[in-house]
């Protein structure tokens, strides 16, 4: 594996995931949607709204939500008795792709999708039991207008003359969902499961001191087409569960706002502003009701195929390049009884996960 840093020496990667796999099953184009369950759509759409995404539909049963994007919609909420984090949908490139991934174990035949832009989908189950939709064929949404971003004066450059600078004081346009974060307790095995079957590229791996990864972050493989520095980033966790999802504003006053309105509209900070190392995203997080981490970011990284893996060394500074240093609430994981089940579970069987590296995590980031 091909390794480069721009902090000092590259520390040494000791495991064989993550890896970009030479003949994947599929290559993933893009990040469609998201999908949650929620026990109340109604406060569900109420932080959503406020948080800058746009209601497609809603009834008794589900809430679909975009950006301004050309997408019909980012955002699926189901009506459930119990909030989780379901899944995703990936946008592949032929139908040829969803015959292949449709022989996968587990996956069910291809089906023509239900809901907006129609197309065809095949629903897989990834290897930490997340639900995972491939999705061809759908008719393109028209793209919704947004405002542009912001001349801004330099020192080397003066573009704003006469004229004074005021954002919009409303909730900040999502133009679309750019990646989402797990954790997972069989990280070896996910990892490849990804980049075997959907072509993703590790961009950036973080490694503890032992050598094994703690966080891959995976781009899409779009060849000479410049894809986001990550689309799906992997960490390694105690149970599988959603970290955060991450939706692109247009202009860093935007991130700004977006914070005064969810603040004023008394929703819950959980880390920001800052700039973040890996990808560079100037970016804000905030979480929902139920405690799921949402961030607004912009100003991200493009990587084409051909740029190699870069290795770094895990630490709490070095997620942000300033702004606060990450929180300890960020990453401190919910004890209850289901959770503690989990992880005796996962220590008893997971290859990947042992009290060692277990202290090791924690003394990072609890």
């Amino acid at each position: 594996m091909e390794t480069t840093t721009e902090y000092g020496a590259a520390p040494e990667l000791t495991t064989e995931q993550p890896a970009r796999h030479p003949h994947p099953t599929a290559k993933a184009r893009a990040l469609a949607y998201l999908m949650f369950d929620r026990p109340d759509l109604e406060k569900a759409e109420h932080f959503l709204n406020d948080f800058g995404l746009q209601t497609v539909s809603r009834d008794e049963d589900s809430l679909l939500l975009r950006g301004t994007g050309g997408s019909h919609f980012c955002y699926v909420v189901r009506k459930a008795s119990k909030a989780r984090f379901v899944g995703f949908g990936l946008q592949v490139g032929s139908r040829e792709e969803l015959d292949a991934l449709q022989k996968l174990p587990g996956a069910a035949q291809v089906e023509p999708s239900s809901l907006p832009g129609g197309g065809y989908v095949v629903r897989l189950t990834d290897p930490s039991g997340f639900r995972v939709d491939a999705l061809w064929g759908q008719v393109p949404a028209a793209s919704l207008p947004h405002r542009l971003a912001l001349p801004f004066n330099s020192v080397d450059a003066t573009v704003r003359v006469n004229e004074t600078q005021r954002p919009p004081g409303h909730a900040p346009e999502v133009v679309r969902l750019g990646h989402v974060v797990l954790e997972l307790a069989d990280y070896q095995k996910t990892c490849a499961w990804y980049t075997q079957h959907f072509g993703f590229i590790p961009s950036d791996v973080q490694v503890l001191p032992d050598g094994s990864p703690a966080v891959a972050f995976m781009r899409l493989d779009l060849g000479g087409e410049p894809a986001d520095h990550h689309t799906l980033a992997l960490a390694q966790g105690f149970v599988a569960k959603y970290s955060h999802s991450a939706y692109e504003l247009v202009d860093a006053d935007a991130v700004g706002m977006g914070q005064r309105v969810l603040r004023d509209s008394g929703w819950t900070h959980a880390w920001g502003i800052g700039r973040h190392i890996l990808g560079s995203q100037i970016f804000d997080y905030w979480q929902d009701p139920w405690g799921d981490k949402h961030e607004h970011y912009c100003d991200g990284d493009l990587f084409t195929a051909d740029v190699p893996t870069g290795i770094h060394a895990v630490s709490r500074a070095a997620m942000a390049q300033w702004g606060p240093t990450m929180p300890r609430s960020f990453t401190k994981p919910k004890l209850t009884a289901v959770s503690l089940a989990g992880l005796v579970r996962n220590l008893r069987r997971s290859p990947d996960l042992t009290l060692a590296k277990l202290k090791t995590l924690a003394r990072i980031f609890a």
